[in-house]
């Protein structure tokens, strides 16, 4: 029926303006006439519920009378009056109010509204009818729902509606509520602010209880979705309000009663929670923490009627504070008490004290704002400097379009603005109720903004949740047929860590034992500072060690005939090409980069091929030594030692334009390697290009296999001391350890792979250098006697 009401009395204004014709104007129904009253150059209207009920009933009129709406409208008059005797805000232009019940009904608000548009008197006989609306702006109201209602009367009229206490969200919306502002923040922010808090504590399994119209209703809308966001489930949402039948109260206790959650929301006013107090201690509901909304967290009356203590600990965000409080007065007063007794007329200007400044009455404060803010759009729109030049109301709508763009700081540094859904900034107190000795006090134990939420916490708070929290290095995984606040624990993949769910860590890290944490991944790579690392460089230092000695022997022992049999200028090339063998195996050990991935596969290619180079070289010339022995054979003029030289150096030539070839078209390169082992990192050379080094690795096993052959056909030629067999068995070795080389680096992980390279470049070696070069020594230093030409040239048959 309400907004049918709303609808009649606006098409009632309409058709009485029609019947005008702008000559006469006739009051329509009793007049009504504003509870307090001043005149003033500017009116500004305000409208509260001095009473909860217009009807007459048998309510006591200390039960129907709503001491706050006094206490809003004691704070309108004294604002009003501190802007009149200001000589920098509107000077010269005084402000009047007019301010009217609403009776908390939504049609005595529409009608106390239009009151307020129109006037009570009716005009003189030939008087234009038109004529400017009687207020400049409206505060109030203090109920979204009456809100609402009169905000839809007075927009088309573009008179702007400032309320102080009205938060439900869906007044935030322009397009229905286009001249609608206030001072307090909208339900959205509160909603965001209390399940921002129930976060904080840890509560995931809460419960609620809601007032079954727009401002519960909505209100609670919002609080679900930001729940919702933040992991918080509702185990239940119950509506309620005054006017519901014992039977649906007590479906409601069962509810509560059948729960397992230990935290409710209540979404209520105080009038609800009158009720709601009594039938929760018939039926003993009890222990709860309770999370309210400004509509009751704060009122004295509740804290006063909660003789059971079930609110105990209550916590919610704080807009009010008490009149008693201000005045230090008390509006019921004992025969014997010595309190003073509240008269209601008591005037804020008449006090100094630390709630002059209004900081710790924010809702009074809100309705201080509203005026404040009317004073400062009427100073900039009437021009005002040393004095205000004219004094003429400003028309409606341009004073709604200035409204909306006011920003000012009140005495105290707060700044006042709306934003474009002419809500404020939205800021919270965090109060707890606490009762001690049958005193209850409100304690501020946090601040609330849009971005910020305090981290305070209450001592022994309780338990409310579905679930006890996933340990670390599990994850939550929802039970079917559950909200998400219920939930079995799951461990974590190997390489996953849990913050909501069990997330892969990046490819450099890996999860620790626990998996509650990515730690780096080990780096592996054959360093000097490990045991094979050090055995390795060990043996490629000795092999060094032994080629330059034996080639220090080779040099003392130069001109003795075994040395000069065996070619000496070769043998010395030999053992430069097996020292640098040798020591480019340490090219391999240590952390790859770009300069030793190319030098490791270059420096062993090309040093080995000259190694080779020089066998083969040495190969050749004990055949053609044998073919010279021969009647009439001048085969050595044709492998002398200039073609002796160029063989080698051709040999190694082509390694070289192989090897320039591998670098320049895709050359080798560090690399990590990700996927041999899941927990570490392997750092490798990458080869570029696989042809590049199978050709390198592919050349040198072709010299060795020529050598290999040229040395076996030589092997049986008649002398006492035949290189050709040494040189056949220690290609024979180095064949045999390059053809298990290649199954070996294969299937070798990690920095096996390199260590195995290694291996088979020292065992090469070691196998040249032993089989060529050890039994030369052994007859230089053991046996010197058998060092003579003589012994050198006898001839061994032939078996």
């Amino acid at each position: 029926m309400e907004p049918i009401f709303n609808l009649v009395h606006v098409v009632m204004v309409i058709i009485n303006a029609f019947r005008t014709n702008g000559t006469f104007c006739s009051l329509q129904g009793e007049p009504v006439y504003p509870l307090l009253s001043k005149d003033g150059d500017i009116i500004v209207g305000g409208i509260f519920p001095f009473h909860r009920t217009w009807e007459n009933t048998e309510i006591s009129y200390e039960v129907n009378l709503d001491f706050r709406a006094m206490q809003y409208s004691q704070s309108l008059i004294f604002a009003i009056e501190e802007i009149n005797n200001s000589s920098s805000l509107l000077p010269g232009v005084s402000l009047g109010y007019k301010i009217y019940d609403t009776c908390s009904s939504t049609g005595m608000g529409v009608k106390m509204a239009l009151a307020l548009v129109n006037g009570n008197e009716n005009s003189i006989l030939d008087e234009p009818c038109t004529k400017p609306t009687q207020a400049q702006a409206i505060i109030g109201e203090t109920y979204s729902s009456v809100s609402m209602a009169i905000a839809k009367t007075v927009g088309p009229f573009s008179i702007p509606l400032i309320s102080h206490d009205a938060t439900c969200e869906c007044l935030s919306d322009k397009r229905i509520y286009p001249t609608f502002l206030r001072t307090v923040p909208s339900d959205y922010y509160q909603s965001r602010a209390m399940a921002e808090m129930v976060k904080q504590f840890g509560w995931t399994w809460v419960g609620a209880i809601r007032r079954d119209d727009v401002y519960g209703n909505s209100g609670m809308a919002a609080f679900t979705e930001a729940a919702e966001q933040m992991g918080i489930c509702l185990e239940y949402s119950l509506p309620f309000i005054r006017t519901y039948s014992q039977e649906k109260v007590l479906r409601i206790i069962q509810q509560i009663k059948s729960s397992t959650s230990r935290v409710i929301v209540a979404f209520v006013t105080y009038w609800d929670l009158e009720i709601l107090l009594d039938v929760f201690h018939e039926h003993n509901i009890t222990g709860y923490q309770w999370v309210g909304t400004e509509g009751w967290i704060s009122d004295s009356t509740v804290a006063r009627l909660d003789k059971h203590k079930i609110l105990q600990g209550a916590i919610g965000a704080i807009f009010t504070e008490f009149w008693e409080t201000l005045f230090n007065c008390k509006y019921t007063v004992q025969n014997d008490s010595e309190d003073i007794m509240c008269t209601g007329q008591e005037k804020l200007s008449e006090i100094e004290n630390e709630f002059t400044d209004m900081t710790m009455m924010p809702i009074f404060n809100n309705v201080y704002k509203a005026v404040y803010a009317i004073a400062h759009t009427l100073h900039n729109l009437l021009g005002c400097k040393q004095t205000c030049p004219t004094k003429k109301q400003p028309d409606p709508l341009t004073f709604l379009e200035h409204l909306k763009r006011v920003r000012f700081k009140t005495k105290e540094g707060e700044e006042v603005y709306f934003d474009k859904n002419g809500d404020p900034a939205s800021k919270y107190e965090i109060i707890n109720l606490q009762t001690i000795d049958d005193h209850h006090e409100f304690v501020t134990v946090g601040y609330y903004d849009s971005s910020l939420l305090a981290h305070n916490r209450l001592a022994h708070m309780p338990v409310s949740v579905c679930s006890e929290s996933c340990p670390p290095g599990t994850r939550k995984a929802v039970q079917k047929g559950k909200p998400i606040c219920c939930f079995d624990c799951i461990p974590c993949a190997e390489g996953e860590i849990n913050s909501i769910k069990c997330e892969q860590c990046y490819q450099d890290f890996w999860s620790n034992t626990h998996r509650n944490e990515c730690v780096k991944k080990e780096i592996e790579f054959l360093s000097y500072e490990e045991t094979m690392g050090i055995l390795l460089t060990a043996f490629s230092i000795i092999g060094t060690f032994m080629t330059i000695i034996i080639a220090i022997i080779f040099f003392r022992h130069k001109n003795t005939p075994i040395v000069k049999a065996n070619n000496s200028e070769l043998s010395f090339l030999l053992l430069f090409s097996l020292a640098l063998c040798f020591l480019c195996s340490l090219t391999f050990i240590g952390q790859p980069s770009e300069w030793s991935c190319v030098l490791r596969h270059t420096a062993f290619g090309i040093t080995f091929v000259l190694c080779i180079s020089c066998v083969l070289g040495k190969t050749i010339v004990v055949l053609m030594a044998f073919r010279a022995t021969l009647p009439g054979s001048n085969v050595m003029k044709w492998f002398g030692p200039p073609q002796q030289r160029l063989s080698v150096l051709a040999f190694t030539l082509i390694q070289v334009l192989i090897c320039v070839l591998w670098l320049t078209t895709s050359p080798p390169f560090p690399f990590k390697n990700l996927k041999h082992y899941k927990e570490k990192i392997i750092l490798e050379c990458q080869l570029g290009s696989a042809v590049g080094f199978w050709a390198v690795l592919g050349y040198i096993g072709l010299l060795a296999l020529l050598c290999f052959i040229l040395a076996f056909l030589a092997r049986k030629l008649p002398d006492k001391f035949n290189e050709a067999k040494f040189i056949t068995f220690s290609m024979l070795i180095f064949c045999a350890v390059w053809i298990t080389f290649i199954p070996a680096y294969v299937s070798s992980p990690g920095k096996f792979t390199v260590a195995v390279e290694i291996f088979a470049i020292l065992a090469s070696s070691f196998g040249l250098l032993f089989c060529i070069f050890f039994p030369k020594c052994y007859i230089i230093i053991m046996k010197p006697e058998q060092n003579t030409k003589k012994q050198i040239l006898i001839k061994v048959p032939v078996k």
